[in-house]
């Protein structure tokens, strides 16, 4: 019987020995770092199988998920996509306060919300103390314009500093924005935010002001311009040894809270409007002809060259008369405001004679005059029409009249002698601003040093000596005995108060052609012995007749302050 042969089939993972040990023999004829002379044995199709079901259940998942979110869901989150954005916004620094001398609030920033939100910086707002007379000294903040805000430096909802001390300190004031990330829905509702980087609040600042002082001032020139006719007026009292400014006034005023809100529009037209330019700082801008305020430096000016003896008298009789040399039988008539009488330096500074300045001044008879260009020497000295350098925006210059200057200005006319007679007074074409004659009486003060004036508290260490001028202590006393004999018996007796000794020197600038108004003036320091502080009051254009100005508020001002701030006494 034939039987068919079977064939054994050879399990795949049966291996014969003859497999394994085929080369045995020849081992070491193999390169074993290289794995030769090894037997490989195949990967099992099981792990393809688990391998494929595990991947395929992956996907199952992922692609459920996406039908999901896709198919089920699509249309809630493609909404939700639509309404959602993220946006890089500002966090915007808060502004820094200022502080009068005393650590008294004068500017600050009100927040709706102590959060760095959005909603909280919108409703930011800077406010100003409320009592009048803080509006110039301190200025007004308002958004970038279109040319700054294109600059890429500010962003359209943060604050600047327009004038004052909002604009010369802005950079201290204004610290620097933080960013954040928001998540807003298109309701406009934040969803979710992160701080990217932190805003830096602004850098508060002191100034020298003595906010209770400034509003005193205030009040008081305000009432005598308005008790007076004057249209406005400025004031203003320095640390004659360090330059820091104790006030600083300038009527009319505006209130700083209205043009930073930026909200009354009626109002702020006003201000920008007004018939008494509102908003010109008075104090550093507003330039005025001095009148006998100023002759205390021709004064300087003729013992200094030695033209006059300060003790030689002249008699004045109310009035000069010149003849023309051309036609004998004229005369021109240069008028004093009263008889005064028979007068040395000191008396005629006392009693402000104007003759007895026409003559040391212009020069008359055998008496030498200092003439015009010596005038405009010492004027300048003394830092009159020159730019003090204070820490304010608009600081004005001004006008020491000369030859020069005249032909110029009116069509190339000579300058003549009755030119010089009139600038000898402080009057013709004088223009100075209050804070240049505050300067330069201080200078008076201290001994011949011009300081420059600063709104900020500062070491006195810091003092800033701009000029030390070349005056003999001999000639300055002079001229500081007869701004005592002002207060003691001249012009200006209403500052002889008990307890203090006040120097000073009156003016009244006549204006126009006509003359029909003036400026009222005084100027001088405090105590007279041992000076420490210069002030100045000018009063503009009041009534010809007036007999009230500038006396009148610092006598009152001196008073209050003896009684309420007596450390400026001690």
């Amino acid at each position: 019987m034939f039987f068919a042969r079977r064939r054994k089939i050879k399990n795949f993972n049966d291996l014969s020995p003859d497999e394994i040990f085929v080369d045995a023999s020849n081992l070491p004829a193999y390169d074993q770092q290289q794995f030769e002379g090894r037997m490989e044995r195949a990967i099992g199709r099981q792990i393809f199988y688990g391998l494929a079901v595990f991947c395929g259940a992956v996907f199952l998942i992922f692609f459920g998920r996406l039908f999901w979110l896709a198919a089920i869901n699509g249309d809630y989150y493609a909404e939700r996509s639509r309404n959602n954005n993220l946006n890089l916004t500002s966090i915007f620094a808060t502004r820094g306060n200022v502080y009068d001398r005393d650590g008294r609030e004068l500017a600050w920033t009100v927040m709706a919300s102590t959060t760095e939100s959005e909603s909280a910086e919108e409703t930011a707002r800077r406010t100003y103390i409320a009592s009048p007379g803080f509006g110039h000294l301190l200025g007004y903040v308002g958004f970038p314009n279109q040319a700054e805000f294109a600059t890429g430096q500010y962003h359209g909802r943060e604050y600047l500093g327009r004038s004052g001390i909002e604009q010369v300190a802005n950079e201290l004031l204004h610290g620097t924005r933080g960013e954040r990330i928001v998540e807003v829905d298109a309701t406009g509702k934040e969803e979710s935010d992160h701080v990217v980087k932190k805003a830096v609040p602004g850098q508060s600042v002191t100034l020298s002001i003595d906010s209770r002082i400034q509003a005193k001032m205030y009040q008081l020139i305000e009432q005598v311009a308005t008790e007076r006719g004057f249209r406005g007026g400025a004031g203003l009292i320095m640390d004659l040894e360090t330059g820091e400014l104790i006030t600083m006034v300038s009527y009319p005023d505006f209130d700083p809270n209205v043009l930073s809100a930026g909200e009354d529009r009626e109002k702020i037209n006003q201000y920008f409007n007004s018939s008494q330019n509102t908003m010109l700082n008075r104090a550093v801008s507003g330039l005025y002809t001095p009148g006998s305020t100023f002759k205390p430096f021709v004064a300087l000016g003729a013992l200094s060259e030695k033209t006059v003896d300060p003790l030689k008298k002249f008699v004045t009789n109310g009035r000069l008369e010149i003849v023309n040399p051309y036609n004998k039988t004229q005369t021109t008539v240069f008028r004093d405001w009263r008889n005064n009488g028979t007068v040395d330096m000191r008396r005629a500074l006392a009693v402000s004679s104007n003759v007895y300045f026409y003559i040391i001044g212009g020069g008359f008879g055998s008496q030498p005059g200092l003439g015009i260009k010596m005038i405009e020497k010492y004027a300048k000295l003394f830092g009159l029409s020159q730019l003090t350098g204070v820490n304010l925006p608009g600081e004005a210059s001004g006008t020491i009249p000369s030859p020069e200057w005249k032909a110029a200005n009116f069509d190339g006319e000579p300058w003549r002698l009755g030119d010089t007679y009139h600038t000898s007074i402080g009057q013709y074409g004088v223009q100075v601003t209050p804070i240049q004659l505050l300067r330069a009486y201080a200078a008076i003060g201290n001994g011949g040093r011009l300081i420059k004036p600063t709104v900020f508290r500062i070491d006195p260490t810091q003092a800033v000596i701009q000029v030390t001028i070349a005056i003999k202590p001999e000639d300055l006393q002079v001229i500081r005995d007869g701004l005592r004999q002002v207060v003691a018996d001249g012009t200006a007796s209403a500052l002889r108060l008990p307890g203090v000794a006040v120097s000073a020197k009156t003016g009244s600038a006549e204006l126009g052609v006509a003359k029909d108004f003036l400026n009222a003036s005084v100027a001088g320091y405090w105590p007279s012995e041992a000076p420490r502080y210069a002030f100045t009051v000018v009063l503009e254009r009041g009534p010809r007749d007036n007999l009230v100005g500038g006396v009148a508020v610092m006598s009152q001002l001196l008073a209050w302050m003896q009684a309420k701030t007596p450390e400026y006494f001690n």
